[in-house]
């Protein structure tokens, strides 16, 4: 699988995405529903922003490796979040996450009137293998 980043700015780059992501002989395209803190036993969590942010990040890194897939080879990560301000004052999580794994996406970033019963954030991936 080859990879190809496209971005012919560099301001971007302080936000954790790219401009394009170009995948070329893939043997795999692992589309993921959108993953938020839902734990285990199907219930949603109340927690805070920060807390709902990353448990979500765990249940995406879940599905992925799960699926035999990597989260390096994340191309596009689609955030929702009924708070922009909140989300924004929780984005660290999010940063230090996508450069521990290298993860270099194309993102598109809604800010929604509601997500399913109590959730707050939602991260939906497409991963190529």
């Amino acid at each position: 699988m080859e990879k190809r980043i496209i971005n012919p700015w560099q301001w971007q780059d302080s936000r954790s995405y790219v401009q394009a992501v170009e995948v070329k002989h893939a043997e795999g395209t692992l589309y993921c529903a959108g993953q938020a803190a839902v734990l285990a036993d199907g219930s949603s969590s109340t927690d805070d922003m920060r807390n709902q942010l990353i448990q979500a990040i765990e249940n995406l890194e879940q599905v992925i490796t799960g699926a035999g897939y990597e989260c390096r080879n994340i191309v596009r990560l689609n955030i929702l979040t009924t708070s922009s301000a909140e989300f924004f004052s929780s984005f660290d999580i999010l940063q230090q996450w996508i450069a521990k794994h290298g993860i270099k996406q194309a993102s598109t970033f809604y800010e929604v009137s509601s997500l399913f019963k109590t959730l707050k954030v939602e991260l939906e991936a497409t991963v190529v293998r």
